[in-house]
């Protein structure tokens, strides 16, 4: 028996001995790396430890923990989706705050690559608190936030045009106590013809250090002017989320009987107005977006507007909005960026979005599946697709999250990050 036990000891020791000389925790191996910040794009190796991007070199040996073959993939930041709705709950009776038509992060991220999440407003500064326990500190994606100018919040319907809860002291007093988490402050479903959303929205920023706004322009007759919001209401970096709409009460940014993008958009952008796609359930047209695609207008930022209806309809993932893009000819370096250090920059958190060695690991491992798909949007309108792009492995913090065929060696996943 003693023997047996001694064997045992000995076989640990040197199990854990072999473990403790190993150099990295993983070592990503002969991917090709696009990291847009750093301008790489070619096949590369990446060692992580510790949380962290230790290196990235030609070749690294594969002294590791964990070895990830990458072969045949790309392998980018981890990317960051910058309007999603996750504050849910069970009020069925309010939209996207507490509610269930908002959906908790990590059972919708890992799988297409996403590690870091930005909601759109959900939480106003009411009731962030409750955000910040329910949803941030139970979620393994990183969370931030937009905080809505409504002090309620996405709740619906009245509330969300009750001009006398949008108090841009209060906004900005929780977000300087919030900075960790809070990016920036949200207009949306306001369906007035007035400037009072915005205009208290852009007054939170700058009393809050000069944060963004992402404007969604909701609805009015006549609508409003969207020269006016570009070019007299808004800053440099503030967001027009949701750009390829055509719906009622909006203007849109593309002339539909010219077939052509209006001069003023090309101004705005001149300016530092971010485009950003929000795609949403009803808030992307083809009829919008072909015209600028046609004329190489693509967007500053690719996002989702994840919720429930918008993920079971056209819009589905992440992965899908960029798939359309890459179909409407966006290169897929510039995909990327659209969707990794462009969205990092934007929030003002330009730790994130790249592979910097000492950045911390959030890496997505992308195919591009070859085939022959359909692409639509809420019209019904069709497009077809040869490449789309798919998830082949996750990496948050420092350690695999997700991993869909067995890329990694061995395979046991190292459990999930910490919450941040």
């Amino acid at each position: 028996m003693m023997k047996k036990l001694l064997a045992l000891c000995l076989s640990g020791l040197i199990i854990s001995s072999a473990i403790q000389a190993q150099t990295y925790a993983i070592v990503i191996k002969g991917g090709h790396v696009i990291d847009p910040k750093n301008g790489i794009n070619g096949i590369m190796d990446i060692a992580i430890d510790k949380g962290k991007i230790v290196k990235i070199a030609k070749s690294i040996p594969t002294d590791a923990v964990q070895v990830i073959d990458a072969k045949g993939l790309y392998v980018t930041p981890g990317l960051i989706d910058m309007h999603t709705h996750n504050f849910w709950g069970n009020n069925a009776d309010q939209a996207y705050m507490n509610a269930p038509s908002a959906l908790p992060p990590d059972g919708f991220t890992f799988r297409v690559g996403v590690t870091t999440v930005v909601d759109a407003g959900s939480p106003g500064w009411r009731n962030f608190d409750l955000y910040k326990k329910q949803t941030i500190q139970q979620s393994q994606t990183r969370v931030l936030a937009f905080l809505n100018i409504v002090g309620h919040g996405m709740r619906g319907g009245k509330y969300e045009s009750d001009t006398t809860d949008m108090i841009p002291e209060e906004a900005a007093r929780v977000a300087l106590a919030n900075k960790e988490h809070i990016v920036g402050f949200k207009v949306a479903h306001y369906s007035r013809p007035d400037w009072i959303p915005v205009d208290n929205a852009v007054k939170a920023g700058n009393l809050a250090g000069g944060i963004p706004v992402m404007i969604d322009f909701g609805g009015a007759e006549p609508p409003l002017s969207l020269k006016s919001l570009f070019l007299e209401h808004l800053r440099p970096g503030d967001i027009f989320t949701h750009c390829y709409a055509q719906v009622n009460g909006r203007e849109f940014i593309a002339d539909t009987t010219t077939k052509k993008v209006k001069s003023f958009v090309y101004d705005a952008r001149k300016r530092g107005i971010v485009f950003d796609v929000g795609y949403g359930g009803i808030s992307f047209s083809y009829s919008q977006a072909l015209i600028a695609a046609k004329e190489k207008f693509f967007p500053t930022t690719i996002s989702t507007d994840l919720h429930v209806g918008s993920m079971n309809a056209a819009m589905k993932d992440q992965l899908t909005c960029m798939s359309k893009f890459l179909q409407m000819g966006m290169p897929l370096q510039e995909v990327i960026k659209a969707s990794t250090w462009t969205p990092a920059q934007v929030i003002k958190r330009e730790e994130l979005g790249h592979l910097s060695e000492g950045a911390v690991a959030d890496i997505a491992i992308l195919g591009v599946r070859k085939g022959n798909f359909g692409l639509f949007d809420y019209t019904g309108y069709k497009v077809k697709a040869t490449d789309k792009l798919e998830c082949e492995l996750t990496i948050r913090a420092g350690r695999i999250v997700y991993d869909l065929n067995a890329r990694a060696t061995p395979v046991t996943l190292h459990g999930l990050p910490p919450r941040k």
